[in-house]
């Protein structure tokens, strides 16, 4: 997902994305359900506003196509396990031979050196070494993954994030370079509050739920009718939860007379908590202190935030056209823009639809292009000679 999500971003920004899959079903994720007239819904979403290609990149006929491509373009990313562009003879030397200008960046699981670098890695294993599914959960309970794939999620930001910075740069240099970007480097970064923790005193975080590290209360609460998220942590919230909630007898506790103390006692302190908002509801408790400027939040399920009111005001879903499925409803994205809004075009390609049209414009014509790419927007095989 890391670089398919990465790429998206850069789509949504404007790019050209042109997607170079196997003939042979293409990439993994098209088989991935729910399958909707045989097609992807989530293949569809993450790769919106992209062209496809089917390459068969060990074959001559079809690495040479893959040159050509890299020749005439800005930026190539690739998602395989480290070595496997090299014996394709597809590295960023290769490439940069002929295009002095191309960034190339690469995305795995532990980098592309060190001693863990030619293992396979995918999200849940970078989220076990990387310590982020020690923290995770409650304590306990058996350490969990976060329910979205953060590692993949959060190496395709910083992999698009580096492209953006290096395509900067090279306004001055007029050269490119080799991005390299690890799953397990992207989640370690993400360790803020732990780091100052074992680098001040070498305290190892643990798991605590819903709860904050350090600040408290910041978590969720029980309701009345399932749970509620508050964020009581600065003096001035602390002392407006407090009233809202019919809760003054906390002000006047010494256990709690500061940001530390509340911390130190944070056990005590919810329970005492949640004597008083499980007497009512989640909307309740959200009109309070809503009311009195706290901050809370109802815990939502997805069915809640596909159609919440506030997103749909914001136009952050929008529909995609799609040749077989129609309109097909994206998630939106989050960078809005003054003057340059997000693209907003199709949804993910059909396998191979756009062989015909990049082929021909780096160069493939007559007999040969209809040798290697075979009727308008249709699937094919690049390979050698039929």
């Amino acid at each position: 997902m890391a670089v398919p999500f990465a790429t998206m971003q850069l789509a949504d920004l404007g790019a050209r994305v042109i997607k170079i899959e196997n003939p042979d079903g293409g990439e993994q994720t098209r088989a991935t359900g729910p399958l909707i007239n045989g097609e992807s819904s989530p293949f569809v979403r993450l790769n919106r506003n992209k062209e496809s290609v089917t390459i068969d990149l060990k074959s001559p006929a079809g690495k040479a196509a893959f040159e050509k491509l890299a020749r005439e373009a800005d930026v190539v990313v690739e998602n395989l396990r480290p070595g496997a562009m090299r014996r394709l003879g597809l590295t960023y030397e290769d490439l940069a031979l002929e295009n002095r200008g191309l960034i190339y960046a690469s995305a795995s699981g532990w980098g592309q050196d060190g001693p863990l670098a030619h293992l396979p890695g995918l999200d849940i294993m970078a989220q076990a070494r990387s310590g982020l599914m020690s923290i995770t959960g409650y304590p306990d309970q058996p350490p969990v993954k976060t329910g979205v794939p953060i590692c993949d999620l959060t190496t395709a930001l910083y992999v698009a994030l580096a492209i953006t910075s290096a395509l900067y740069e090279r306004r001055s240099s007029g050269i490119g370079q080799y991005i390299d970007v690890s799953l397990l480097e992207s989640a370690v970064s993400y360790a803020v509050w732990e780091a100052g923790a074992y680098f001040a005193e070498g305290a190892v975080g643990g798991r605590h739920g819903s709860a904050h590290q350090n600040q408290a209360p910041y978590q969720a609460v029980v309701s009345k009718d399932g749970y509620v998220t508050i964020g009581a942590n600065t003096p001035r919230n602390w002392t407006s939860f407090c009233r809202a909630l019919d809760l003054t007898e906390l002000l006047e506790d010494p256990k709690y007379a500061g940001t530390y103390d509340r911390m130190q006692n944070r056990v005590p302190l919810i329970e005492s908590i949640e004597s008083r908002t499980s007497q009512l509801t989640t909307d309740e408790i959200v009109s309070i202190l809503n009311e009195a400027g706290v901050p809370v939040a109802p815990i939502l399920d997805f069915g809640q935030v596909f159609n919440d009111e506030h997103l749909a005001a914001r136009e952050f879903f929008w529909d995609a056209d799609h040749p077989s499925l129609g309109k097909v409803r994206q998630l939106g994205s989050p960078m809005r823009f003054s003057r340059t809004p997000t693209v907003r075009r199709s949804a993910g390609p059909v396998l191979g639809s756009s062989n015909r049209t990049v082929l021909a414009s780096v160069g493939y014509e007559g007999a040969e292009l209809g040798t290697l790419a075979g009727e308008e927007d249709a699937p094919v095989r690049i390979a050698g000679r039929p």
